[in-house]
């Protein structure tokens, strides 16, 4: 990743107002997050290597945590669709096109249930499960967070 693009990604972050921003790819782990007095910091991490403590420095040590697996709501049976990365949840391709996906629409696994506009890129999400959409989360036009559920799947 350039340093463009990590600029860029903070800008996202401050047009959002964003706390936290992380992304991880090809082995390639990155953390962007509001600290004390407002800065924002970055760390990469080696796939390989487990998480090292940071010794201390001016700064707030920046945290990498491991991506969220999808969930399981507690004791309900739904299945929780969660956003792989940090954007602009839209439920439609534009905004006079009906929804990818509303409550009670069957779908299974390569099925396009919203996009997230991330660094004016727009990203399509898959539900990655199968079942019939129980509960849009999400609000549509506003900021979602990496790991954020996004749709409820019964």
């Amino acid at each position: 990743m350039e340093l463009k693009d990590i600029k860029a990604v903070i800008d996202l972050m401050k047009k959002n107002d964003l706390s936290v921003f992380e992304m991880e790819k090809d082995g390639f782990k990155l953390k962007l997050q509001k600290g004390a007095g407002e800065q924002t910091v970055f760390a990469p991490q080696p796939a390989a290597a487990p998480p090292v403590p940071m010794p201390a420095s001016n700064g707030p040590a920046p945290a990498i945590a491991a991506p969220a697996a999808p969930e399981t709501a507690p004791s309900t049976g739904l299945k929780d669709v969660i956003s792989p990365m940090v954007g602009t949840f839209y439920r439609a391709g534009s905004p006079d096109a009906p929804p990818f996906a509303d409550v009670g629409k069957e779908v299974n696994e390569e099925t396009v249930v919203c996009i997230i506009e991330a660094m004016k890129v727009m990203n399509e999400i898959k539900a990655e499960t199968k079942g019939v959409i129980a509960e849009v989360v999400a609000e549509n036009g506003k900021p979602v967070q990496f790991g954020q559920v996004l749709f409820r799947v019964k």
